[in-house]
């Protein structure tokens, strides 16, 4: 029975709605959350491995003369001004800063956030193998002589009680995603911004981040290393598949695909 012309049409309506306005986007960054919560609750178990592990991740950085995290922590508390600051960096420039940045992309500079966007699917799936094989506890939660002070629970008004249970995964500290992510955020940005201000502020982002994850005892040095590694892999990735006209997501298909963040 042929299908009439009318439903064709509705079809065809209804898909450019859909593409226009992100809807397809929307639904994989919600099923994006959905497998991070199931490995969330995969790792709920695993307490002591995790423990283990960062502990292990603390000695590489010490026997490699890396282990800065308790200077930079008590250069930070030496200031309540500091210490809500980088409280403040760890919290609002993650996922309020990665709605932001993804908007102002996806109505202003379409080509660039459907790379970005990539990038960050890629960095998110090989996170979450990460985080389902080597569960690793953040600093903050070991014991002394390896652990430091949770400034967000213990010195600021800014805390973990800001967001939903359900977004915290205390064992996903390797590979610093925060990190990674906004140096993601920030290569968008240079790459879409005209303006050298607007440039200038993407280039301080993942420095401040940086800074504020480790001050925060969140992450290690060397999980902010893994976590630009992942990053960049993902954004190399996500490149590759440009330069060829393909699309992780085929209908987030580009006008114009964009080779190479510079």
């Amino acid at each position: 029975m042929p299908v009439p012309r009318t439903a064709v049409a509705a079809a065809l309506r209804s898909w450019r709605f859909v593409h226009r306005y992100g809807l397809w986007d929307l639904a994989v960054m919600g099923a994006a959350f959905a497998l991070y919560y199931w490995v969330r609750g995969l790792v709920e178990g695993r307490a002591t491995e995790a423990f283990s592990r960062s502990i292990g991740i603390a000695q590489v950085e010490r026997a490699l003369g890396l282990f800065w995290e308790k200077e930079l922590q008590a250069l930070v508390m030496s200031s309540r001004f500091l210490v809500e600051a980088a409280n403040a960096i760890y919290v609002y420039a993650h996922f309020p800063l990665i709605v932001a940045v993804g908007l102002w992309l996806f109505f202003w500079h379409r080509p660039v956030y459907a790379l970005y966007r990539n990038a960050f699917l890629i960095s998110g799936g090989i996170g979450l193998v990460f985080f389902t094989f080597l569960p690793t506890a953040p600093p903050r939660l070991l014991p002394w002589p390896y652990g430091l002070v949770d400034t967000m629970a213990a010195l600021s008004p800014i805390n973990y009680s800001m967001q939903p249970a359900g977004f915290v995964n205390q064992y996903a500290a390797l590979p610093s995603l925060h990190f990674g992510w906004n140096l993601l955020l920030s290569l968008a940005v240079l790459t879409a911004a005209r303006g050298r201000l607007l440039k200038g502020l993407a280039m301080t982002m993942p420095v401040f981040m940086g800074m504020a994850i480790v001050a925060t005892a969140n992450h290690y040095i060397l999980d902010l290393a893994l976590g630009a590694g992942v990053a960049l892999l993902a954004l190399a990735l996500a490149q590759a598949w440009a330069r060829h006209g393909r699309r992780l997501l085929p209908w987030g298909r580009s006008r114009k695909a964009v080779g190479t963040a510079s």
